[in-house]
């Protein structure tokens, strides 16, 4: 196959392989080539009418576009400008749950369920970053053999914050401390900073938190810091030991859904495939969670018309319309999302990128909608607010109780969450070319794979990570990051 039309009422065709000047498809004869992932003009397209994909504008175009002719950024603008207003007109697909299948997961005290049994060093403040790094190097010497690995995760901030910075910063931190896949924390604090143990604690005590599990240093009250550190690590390794893999039902799983360096194959491949995933997951009782807001401009009515309720809906509807306010109160345009890379790949305005982003959510309702920071609750599919930054977002969704991501991409990264990052191309050379980086393959759907078929194969894949019998790149690099949403004034 050397081209799609997705949807009946679409305008346009994606071309699966790089396409030269002359060739016919599908009937139309190539004004020009065009490469692989790109949109083919299938008529006349005037100016000022819209271009049609997944049956959907993704934009207008710029001037006459002719059948044959190459469609990208030259020839196409966005249809997004400010907020707007919804009706909620409810077209609900509920999921039943008629799955059971299970994983070997970490039970831990509270009923909460592990994949993995590490230690994590969550820093207060950005000033004990190198004695954190110390730490972990000195403590993975002496104890790393014995539970899944002792790890920290640096971070600028703590201080010099104000307002709903420094609370998102708390926010995140503290989901990293509940978090289930970390046997034991050390919570490493410097002593003077805004987020000192005694402004933390107050967040922590909301949920309350195990002593046993979760222990305190305030380095500028200890005169060796170092050995202090690996004696209280010692005794976390001690209490991770007393857990053993246990057999548990996946509905106790909660999944991110993430896409980053996409390119026009995402919303064909990739991206539906994790959609299956996010249904399969609904049928067994399990949670996912869809993040990037400005990833749905464009697309939002599609995620409004699957919540549950009209209470829902209008979350939904504040939590786009507050981020395009958040894009104008800085001046900047809100249908600037693509970047670069995007565009080489094939992606020509926000809309192109959000239909193809949100089908990562399935098909089923919508039954939640979080603030940053806020934990999975419900099962079934959330929406959580954040942004589309590929290390914000993947921090934001682990922080929210995310065992896992999921993240497509069709131009590759690196990137890893502190959390397991299974890697999925969506094009074949992709994960020729990378290896390294990527898990599995989704650019066969477009080759030799059935998506059904392959989307049951991929998820016995996720079970067996959550188990533990699998590990992705990012483990096996040691490619482990936070970022955390910051948008106000630095002291």
């Amino acid at each position: 196959m050397d081209f799609i039309k997705i949807n009946a009422n679409d305008n346009v065709m994606v071309a699966l392989k790089d396409m030269a000047k002359g060739e016919n498809v599908n009937g139309v004869t190539l004004l020009e080539d065009v490469p692989r992932g790109h949109k083919i003009a299938l008529t006349d397209i005037p100016e000022n009418v819209n271009v049609v994909k997944y049956g959907y504008p993704i934009g207008h175009a710029t001037r006459l576009i002719k059948q044959g002719e190459w469609v990208h950024t030259h020839n196409v603008h966005t249809n997004l400008s400010s907020t707007l207003e919804y009706k909620y007109e409810p077209a609900l697909n509920n999921i039943p749950v008629t799955r059971n299948e299970t994983f070997m997961g970490y039970v831990r005290k509270n009923g909460d369920v592990g994949i993995r049994n590490e230690i994590w060093v969550v820093n207060t403040v950005g000033c004990v970053n190198g004695v954190s790094n110390a730490i972990v190097e000195r403590a993975n010497k002496l104890y790393g053999d014995k539970v899944d690995g002792i790890y920290n995760f640096v971070h600028p901030y703590g201080c010099s914050q104000l307002g709903e910075d420094h609370e998102n910063t708390q926010k995140l931190l503290a989901g990293m401390v509940r978090h289930p896949n970390a046997a034991g924390v050390l919570v490493l604090s410097l002593g003077c900073e805004n987020n000192n143990l005694n402004e933390f604690k107050k967040v922590l005590d909301k949920d309350g938190y195990d002593e046993e599990r979760v222990k305190f240093l305030v380095i500028q009250d200890s005169k060796d810091e170092i050995a202090e550190a690996m004696e209280k690590i010692g005794e976390l390794v001690e209490y991770a030991q007393s857990f053993k893999r246990e057999e548990c039902p996946a509905s106790k799983l909660v999944i991110g859904l993430k896409c980053g360096g996409s390119d026009g194959l995402s919303g064909i491949t990739a991206n539906p495939l994790v959609g299956r995933i996010s249904d399969i997951m609904v049928a067994n009782g399990g949670k996912t969670v869809l993040s990037e807001v400005p990833e749905m401009f464009g697309a939002e009515t599609m995620l409004m018309a699957r919540c549950v309720n009209e209470e829902l809906f209008h979350k939904t509807v504040d939590l786009v319309n507050n981020f395009k306010e958040y894009y104008i109160s800085h001046g900047e345009p809100v249908g600037e999302n693509p970047s670069p890379g995007n565009k080489k790949g094939g992606l020509t305005t926000n809309e192109d990128k959000s239909l193809g982003c949100t089908q990562k959510g399935g098909t089923s309702n919508v039954e939640d909608v979080l603030l940053y920071g806020e934990q999975v609750k419900k099962q079934g599919l959330s929406l959580l607010q954040g942004p589309g930054n590929d290390i914000v977002a993947i921090s934001g969704m682990m922080a929210s109780g995310c065992h896992l991501v999921l993240f497509t991409t069709g131009r590759g990264t690196p990137v890893g969450s502190a959390v397991p990052t299974v890697k999925i191309s969506t094009n074949t050379p992709l994960s020729e070319n990378h290896p390294n980086w990527i898990d599995w393959n989704a650019g066969r759907l477009v080759e030799d794979k059935n998506m059904d078929e392959y989307a049951e194969d991929f998820f016995k894949y996720i079970l067996d990570v959550a188990s533990g019998k699998t590990l992705t790149r990012n483990e096996i690099n040691g490619y482990r990051e936070i970022a955390i949403f910051k948008n106000g004034v630095t002291l």
